[in-house]
């Protein structure tokens, strides 16, 4: 036995209803009222299904509201150095309330003021938000529906997936049950809840828009949910629900020209967030999975000097010592797929291994020379100091221009046509950065650092350090048989 399951949409049946009205006034020569009244009659139920799921939603979306102290020296004009700290550059939350700044002492303290949203995932007390609502702040204070406040502790936070628990100490709380956003398809009906310009549970309502949106510069791991569910300021932290009443979403991120609401909005899967959360409640911080790789997309040409698609994650480097190394794992191998699941670029790769628990086994298809084959991988533990060993990865000189450069090895020389100690090679190219701008992409190689041969990182380095503008260089850069001068200056 099953049920069949009709869907509708309530754009088509609006119109049906207005054509339906209008035949009723002469517009058209049939007049249809038991269709027109079946109609309405459908459109009532739809909004009375948004509506419920709401009402139980509704109590359990929370107002945050912080405070920062900052220190200031100087008199007179407020400063415009504060004016552009990054905390008030956080489009979420409202414009921050100073007071007036006469003439006072040399040092002063002021403080910041600003908010978002919060949703709460236990009755006793439990509270998800966004990692970039509460950073750096001396009061969290939550204020639920039935305006009751609490002064909130943080329990744990991650800046690298902007999520962070809160804690208020209350009991018999609302609770909003957390869904699969797996499961979650382009086109779904979605509601967002939260206090945007601190209008308390305004709600909204859209469509998922896109899935997997990343390199959006927004956080370190991205794989968010675009939605046209109006999202403005304020809104940060609070749920994206699916019609069942499940957060299926957190709502952090607008793309905006103006400030506000443009159409498109970025939630943090909740499945990404739940897996956060669970090791902050367990031991405040978040560790993730590892393998020591440096990874480039797989564009059409580099996948054609591999005897591949474009597609997939290339590994350019494997450091020493690493669990890629001890697992088998080699310069120029392609992976596809973990487990059996395709891996369409760099940032999905990165994604599922960081998710993954340490220690845990992954059968990875990879392309090695053309041929395919799966090496069983031990997951290792992410270092705290990733910086430092991305640095010492990737030699990540050149990073403020977009460029992520290697060593040039005798197997990515053959790979790419060039010979051993030709340059250094171009292993990734940050989007929208001073590099990507002037044509540069990965698999080029740099020859030149402001007129002196460079064959290696230590000689680009010492090139570097010659220099006498920090701001601008001057690069001979290579692809294929062509080579061609590039200059590179900071913003």
């Amino acid at each position: 036995m099953y049920k069949q399951h009709t869907t509708f949409n309530p754009v088509i049946l609006l119109v049906s209803c207005l054509l339906s009205l209008w035949a009723g006034i002469g517009g058209l020569p049939h007049t249809v009222y038991a269709q027109s009244d079946a109609d309405l009659a459908l459109l009532d139920r739809s909004a009375k299904a948004f509506s419920s799921v709401v009402k139980k939603a509704g109590p359990a979306v929370v107002h945050v509201s912080v405070e920062k102290e900052t220190a200031i020296k100087g008199m007179g004009q407020f400063p415009s150095d504060l004016l552009n700290d990054p905390f008030f550059e956080r489009f979420f939350g409202p414009q921050f309330r100073h007071p007036r700044t006469p003439s006072q002492p040399e040092k002063r303290t002021f403080k910041q003021q600003a908010a978002g949203s919060g949703f709460i995932i236990a009755s006793d007390g439990y509270i998800l938000t966004n990692n970039h609502v509460i950073e750096e702040t001396s009061k969290i204070t939550v204020r639920l529906a039935d305006k009751r406040e609490f002064t909130a502790k943080v329990i744990g936070a991650d800046p690298q997936s902007d999520v962070a628990m809160l804690k208020i100490d209350a009991a018999n709380l609302p609770v909003i049950p957390m869904g699969n956003s797996d499961n979650l398809e382009v086109g779904e009906w979605v509601i967002a809840i939260g206090s945007p310009f601190e209008l308390n549970q305004t709600v909204t309502v859209g469509v998922v828009s896109a899935k997997g949106r990343n390199r959006m510069g927004i956080t370190d791991y991205e794989n968010f949910i675009q939605t046209d569910a109006a999202i403005n300021p304020g809104n940060s932290g609070g749920p994206l629900l699916n019609i069942r009443g499940e957060a299926v979403g957190m709502n952090t991120a607008i793309f905006s020209r103006s400030g506000g609401y443009m159409g498109i909005g970025f939630a943090i899967p909740i499945n990404m967030a739940k897996s956060v959360e669970q090791q902050l409640r367990k031991s405040g911080k978040v560790t993730r999975g590892w393998l020591g790789i440096v990874i480039q997309d797989v564009t059409e040409e580099l996948g054609k000097s591999f005897g591949s698609k474009a597609g997939g994650a290339l590994i350019s480097e494997v450091g020493e010592g690493t669990p890629a190394q001890k697992n088998g794992l080699k310069q120029g191998d392609i992976v596809i797929a973990i487990n059996g699941e395709p891996v369409t670029d760099v940032p999905d790769l990165r994604n599922k291994i960081a998710m993954t628990p340490p220690n845990t086994k992954l059968n990875l298809q990879v392309l090695r020379d053309g041929k395919e084959q799966e090496i069983l991988v031990t997951v290792g533990e992410q270092p705290e100091d990733m910086a430092s060993f991305s640095k010492k990865m990737t030699g990540a000189t050149l990073s403020n221009l977009g460029l992520t450069l290697q060593d040039l090895t005798k197997d990515v020389a053959e790979q790419f046509s060039y010979d051993k100690d030709q340059g250094v090679l171009i292993a990734d190219v940050a989007t929208d950065s001073p590099a990507a701008e002037t044509g540069l992409q990965a698999g080029m190689l740099i020859e030149e650092v402001n007129r002196t041969r460079v064959r290696n990182l230590n000689e680009l380095q010492q090139a570097l350090k010659k220099s006498t503008n920090a701001k601008q260089v001057l690069l001979r850069i290579r692809s294929g048989e062509q080579s061609r001068y590039v200059v590179l200056q900071t913003r």
